[in-house]
């Protein structure tokens, strides 16, 4: 389970954005976004670093 600190996110739209990227690498990931406090909890088999691009790519650079 990997965490990252998104401060970018700011509305519903950001956490669907958030979420389809993340399960653009990983259809079966579970992703909880708190977006009070701009985290976002990914559990994946997949390495952190490539949910980070995804993040990045979509607009979400994580900090």
């Amino acid at each position: 389970m990997f965490e990252f600190q998104v401060p970018d996110m700011s509305c519903g739209h950001c956490v669907k954005a958030v979420t389809q990227a993340v399960q653009s690498v990983d259809g079966q990931a579970k992703v909880q976004v708190d977006l009070a406090k701009h985290q976002v909890t990914v559990e994946t088999t997949h390495e952190r670093q490539a949910i980070a691009a995804a993040l990045a790519e979509a607009g979400y650079p994580v900090q």
